[in-house]
């Protein structure tokens, strides 16, 4: 983790190119804060089975 990582100074770094608020160029996130939930029934222990990007908004 770098300084730019840091809390206070946080980045989004995102790949999900279907999300409206996906920057393709940047490889981020337009959005200053994400909200991050539990997937339902997610209990393996891996982040993709755990968590999701609760923001996502798909493109039109």
């Amino acid at each position: 983790m770098n300084a730019r990582d840091s809390f206070g100074n946080q980045s989004i770094h995102c790949d999900v190119h279907s999300c409206l608020y996906n920057d393709e160029k940047q490889s981020g996130c337009t959005l200053s804060s994400i909200q991050v939930q539990a997937n339902v029934g997610g209990s393996s222990g891996k982040a993709s089975d755990e968590s999701n990007c609760g923001s996502y908004v798909p493109k039109n």
